[in-house]
């Protein structure tokens, strides 16, 4: 049985107000965030400075005993904590008005070793009180089954010869496990210079999208385009090259009813424009996912 160690105010449970969850994930037995884990976390507090945390989780998987677990989950809970406290608004009894619980999980280890952070966003702030009174029902976790993604896909160039491209398992697996509400960057997403064409590099990527697609029936997605350095996007590159994804996807047989595109020119920015140096301007010039249904 895979264990978890829930760090959650009481009245987050119930909640019918809007709600919105983020997970950052763990390596096996650390409670340190790896570099593209802790980047992610650094990334949505810049998005996300105005909101409010409301609870967090603790997930350890099955390795080790019911109190190793427990005391791992709390190490991940308090590294998290120490970040972003000071950098966004969070409750200050949620110590007080916390409680743990075990678990049962995904039965895919690397989806349990995580912190989720819970968050309400300013419109919903008036109506915080409302929800502290309300009373706390059972956490529920929705088990999904058993993906196991290839590691490899086979495609036919135009001229009828066949290639073979390396896949990420690890990223598909990340998508399949994401819940509702979570947008992920397709990392690595690259196009040419001032257009909305993707390098070759970068085709990968869109294999792997593809990939998750076709073996998630259920999945549904917003493709979302950002830009960088300017602050009108005047060729509408954004939306282009979130487009251009939606493409690929919809010529290869996933259904339009499953995935919609949206530019958001440089109005969602990780760094504030202009930015500093060249890494700031490759975290605004991205591409994310954001999970519809799952």
């Amino acid at each position: 049985m895979k264990f978890i160690l829930a760090l959650l105010f009481s009245f987050m449970a119930s909640c019918a107000i809007a709600q919105e969850q983020v997970s950052f994930f763990f390596d096996s037995d650390k409670f340190v965030l790896k570099k593209t884990e802790l980047l992610k976390l650094n990334e949505w507090l810049i998005v996300n400075k105005d909101v409010k945390v409301v609870g967090v989780y603790g997930f350890c998987d099955e390795e080790g005993s019911v109190g190793y677990n427990d005391t791992l989950a709390q190490k991940r809970i308090n590294y998290v904590f120490n970040i972003i406290k000071g950098k966004v608004k969070i409750r200050e009894d949620f110590k007080t008005r916390s409680f743990g619980k075990l678990h049962t999980l995904s039965p895919i280890k690397a989806e349990n070793r995580k912190v989720t952070l819970y968050y309400i966003l300013p419109k919903d702030f008036e109506n915080e009180e409302k929800i502290i009174q309300e009373k706390p029902a059972a956490v529920v976790e929705k088990k999904k089954p058993i993906i196991k993604f290839p590691d490899s896909y086979v495609y036919e160039n135009p001229d009828g010869s066949t290639a073979t491209i390396k896949l990420d398992t690890v990223f598909m697996r990340k998508v399949s496990a994401a819940n509702v509400g979570e947008k992920l960057k397709l990392e690595n997403m690259n196009f040419y210079v001032d257009t909305f064409a993707i390098i070759p590099q970068s085709r990968s990527v869109l294999f792997e999208l593809l990939t998750i697609m076709k073996s998630c029936p259920d999945l549904k997605i917003q493709i979302q385009g950002h830009i960088c350095c300017v602050q009108k996007d005047f060729r509408d590159l954004s939306t282009q090259r979130a487009k251009a994804i939606y493409k690929f996807l919809e010529f290869n047989g996933i259904e339009k009813s499953r995935m919609t595109f949206v530019g958001f020119a440089s109005t969602k920015p990780l760094y504030p424009l202009p930015e500093k140096n060249e890494a700031e301007r490759e975290a605004n010039r991205r591409v994310e996912i954001e999970i519809i249904a799952n």
